[in-house]
């Protein structure tokens, strides 16, 4: 697959469906042999911190943690600079794999040609 698949989640554990779903996307597409670009930004940044994922859990749907591992073994997975920031998280708090970018980087990857942009 040519494409590439950049997804903002904009939302943590507090709207749990909508996590899941810019997860469960993201580990498809990299299955399906897409480039996929992760971007975590406000309260979904928390789960790119060790053991927040693995304690999420949503009825009916893949284990975030599994869904998480693909993504990192796949594709990227980014935590908004600003984000992190504002709630003291640094690199050696992320998950190994992870990084820490800006809104010039995600302009970057979603006026990439063949490039879909999705935010949930």
């Amino acid at each position: 697959m040519s494409r590439t698949l950049v997804i903002k989640l904009t939302a943590g554990a507090e709207e749990p469906e909508r996590a899941n779903q810019a997860f469960t996307v993201a580990a498809t597409a990299v299955a399906a042999g897409a480039t996929v670009s992760l971007w975590l930004t406000g309260e979904a940044v928390w789960f790119a911190v060790p053991g927040r994922a693995e304690s999420f859990e949503l009825p009916h749907a893949a284990p975030l943690a599994d869904l998480l591992t693909a993504v990192l073994e796949g594709g990227q997975l980014t935590v908004c600079t600003q984000c992190a920031k504002r709630r003291n998280l640094t690199e050696p708090n992320l998950r190994p794999g992870t990084r820490l970018a800006g809104a010039p980087t995600f302009t970057e990857e979603i006026l990439t040609e063949n490039t879909q942009a999705i935010v949930y």
